[in-house]
């Protein structure tokens, strides 16, 4: 999708500190973070949001997103403390742009609810 913030960082058109990426996700720092650590990992494949999700991706895509949280949940210290995993859907669900993408949150004490 030509217009979308996230797959132009997947295609290199604009700036991402990138912390993790392979043939079929990337994951990068947010630009406004809500704790010490805030990734959002994402896939490559422009997918607007869950519900929008077919079976192949939830086969292929989805476990490469929760391998790669799994990988920095580890790289950034986080597995012993514990840490946050978020997709928002949805506008009333707070997703601000439409590709699906998740949120890994760590570093403080996070409460609850969110908000």
């Amino acid at each position: 999708m030509s217009d979308c913030i996230f797959c132009k960082i997947v295609k290199g058109e604009i700036p991402a500190n990138i912390v993790y990426e392979n043939e079929m996700v990337v994951a990068f720092n947010d630009i406004s973070p809500q704790a010490p650590v805030h990734l959002l990992i994402i896939p490559k494949k422009h997918i607007s949001s869950a519900v929008d999700l077919n079976q192949q991706d939830i086969k292929e895509v989805i476990p490469e997103i929760f391998l790669a949280i799994t990988k920095l949940a580890k790289e950034f210290k986080l597995e012993d403390s514990g840490f946050r995993i978020v997709n928002n859907c949805g506008r009333e669900g707070g997703q601000t742009v439409d590709h699906i993408h998740f949120h890994l949150l760590g570093g403080r004490q996070l409460q609850w609810p969110p908000g």
